[in-house]
């Protein structure tokens, strides 16, 4: 966080942890938090895509929020997602979050019944937040998900009249030209975070503030040397580095995306178990196929390295 209490560089969108039979396995949740903190990373971002949080009952996302909380223990800020179809659902979230002491709350709009304009979306966050007064708020902008693919720019033009608590965007969209103009209207009022990977180094270009995502779980020492040559304008070997992360994720979508960075833990030391249905987790075969994949990229050699040069091969 920065002096005006903003989401700065990598915030790996976290895991829930589960155990064989999908029931919650919270007490991987402080191994994951001390692996996150030792990479230095900038947030934690709970019960999202990544952590299944649509999957997960109401009762077992409000323990995977305390259980998060719990472990950073204020060694990293925790922001907690408590987008639901149901708002009411969302409200009680929203101020769980705010309770157990989370620093931000976010959400997706709902996904069944869609709001059908940007009046009635800023209405839907407006009645979220007004559960969790004291708590910064992320709009998470994800179209390829929800199907609610609306103007960002005029969403934070109107929204910023009606969401008291209004802080930013978790923008999961390659459009980066949309993105551009979130930026460049929030200026110094809004954090705009970049939620697309492969696509780090577009968004830091843009003026991305920092950036949400699944593969900054495993992969926080590459993405850290793109910020850092960004940062020093070295931007050949930033694109070498954002080279190497599109061939890591490149590799790890053949599996499925959940699936597969779910996999990755397991690969690193970190056994989060498998996925929820519908989605499957990988079997056995494919988990072997997925270290060799990872091998061929030398990703490996960039966990093992922490905050050295990682290869540029």
């Amino acid at each position: 966080m920065t002096s005006k209490n903003w989401f700065t560089g990598l915030v790996p969108a976290v895991f829930t942890p589960m155990h064989a039979d999908g029931s919650l396995n919270l007490t991987q949740v402080k191994p994951i938090v001390e692996h996150l903190v030792r990479d230095r990373v900038g947030a934690l971002f709970v019960c999202g895509s990544t952590g299944e949080g649509v999957s997960l009952s109401s009762e077992e996302r409000r323990a995977a929020a305390a259980a998060y909380v719990t472990a950073a223990a204020g060694q990293v800020p925790v922001i907690v997602h408590v987008g639901h179809s149901s708002l009411t659902e969302a409200r009680e979230l929203a101020a769980h979050a705010q309770r157990i002491g989370a620093n931000a709350i976010a959400a997706i709009p709902p996904a069944y019944f869609k709001p059908d304009s940007l009046e009635t979306l800023v209405l839907c966050m407006e009645q979220i937040t007004a559960a969790a007064p004291a708590l910064p708020f992320y709009y998470y902008h994800i179209p390829r998900r929800t199907g609610v693919d609306l103007d960002m720019a005029e969403f934070l033009r109107l929204g910023s009249e009606r969401i008291p608590t209004l802080a930013g965007i978790k923008y999961g969209a390659s459009a980066v030209d949309k993105f551009q103009a979130c930026v460049d209207l929030g200026k110094d009022r809004f954090n705009m975070l970049f939620g697309v990977d492969e696509m780090l180094l577009s968004g830091l270009v843009v003026g991305a503030h920092g950036a949400v995502g699944s593969t900054y779980n495993f992969a926080a020492p590459l993405y850290q040397h793109i910020i850092v040559a960004h940062q020093k304008g070295e931007m050949e070997k930033a694109k070498h580095y954002q080279g190497l992360a599109v061939r890591m994720v490149s590799s790890i979508l053949k599996y499925g995306v959940q699936p597969g960075v779910k996999a990755m833990m397991k690969l690193i030391g970190i056994d989060c178990g498998p996925n929820r249905l519908p989605l499957r987790a990988l079997t056995r075969e494919q988990i072997a196929a997925l270290h060799k994949d990872m091998e061929a990229v030398g990703f490996f050699g960039w966990v093992q390295s922490g905050f050295s040069e990682p290869s540029l091969r």
